[in-house]
This record gives structure tokens, C-alpha cells and sequence, in this order.
């Protein structure tokens, strides 16, 4: 059964947003990872890279495809995640504890227009 976590934001393309004050942890779900299977190959946009919502901010690839992580909201990407590139399993064992970028955000307000846990649980079954 796919994990969701309770207290993060998420999007109709399976990545999950943490808020930490005025910055977005985006990372992709449990339910992502187990569509892709094994992955083999993450990489993450660069830091300084000025982002809009929808933009692509890295991509993930495993054996079965590939796939583009998306950003959630605009704003500046501040850190990236370099050790998903050397040990891109890492997503299949904890795909909530391995985010891709943070993004410094222009308006905190943007995140609203994103699921919670219970909208994103509801998206996730129809999908099975």
C-alpha cells in the first residue's frame, strides 16, 4: 500500500512539498517510486536557478522509464540534493526523506493551490 505522508502538500504529479518557513522540500511520492521501479539515475536543476510552478526542476529515471520532477511553486532553487545523484536508491528506500531541491519561494501563498494528504490518498487509489 502506498505511504502518504499527513503533514506535507503534494501535486497531481506525485511529488511531495515540505514547508520550512519561507522555502518548498520537493521530493517525488511513494506511490512515484513504486511506478517507476528500481531507480537508476536522479539529478536536480542547479542552485541559483530561478524557477515558475510547472517548471522542470530534475528528472529521475529507473529501469522501466523516465520521468521530470516538477517545481510546486515559483521561486529560487537554494539547495540541491547531490547525493541522490551518486546513490539514486535512495528514492526507492525513502522517498519522503529524499528531496531533490529546496526552492526559496516568491509566494508562500502559491502552495495552497496544492493537495493535502487526504486529496492526494483520494487521487492515488483511483489510480490502482
Amino acid at each position: 500500500m502506498t505511504k502518504v505522508e499527513k503533514d506535507l502538500y503534494y501535486t497531481e504529479d506525485h511529488e511531495w512539498v515540505r514547508v520550512e518557513d519561507n522555502t518548498a522540500v520537493v521530493g517525488i511520492t511513494d506511490f512515484a517510486q513504486e511506478q517507476l521501479g528500481d531507480i537508476v539515475y536522479a539529478e536536480a536543476e542547479d542552485i541559483d536557478t530561478e524557477v515558475e510552478a510547472g517548471d522542470v526542476i530534475g528528472s529521475v529515471e529507473s529501469v522501466k522509464m523516465a520521468s521530470d520532477v516538477y517545481a510546486p511553486a515559483a521561486g529560487k532553487i537554494i539547495a540541491r540534493n547531490e547525493q541522490l545523484e551518486e546513490e539514486s536508491e535512495l528514492i526507492n528506500e525513502d522517498p519522503y526523506g529524499s528531496w531533490f531541491v529546496k526552492i526559496e519561494l516568491n509566494d508562500p501563498a502559491e502552495l495552497e493551490q496544492l493537495m493535502d494528504a487526504k486529496a492526494y490518498q483520494a487521487l492515488v487509489e483511483e489510480s490502482d
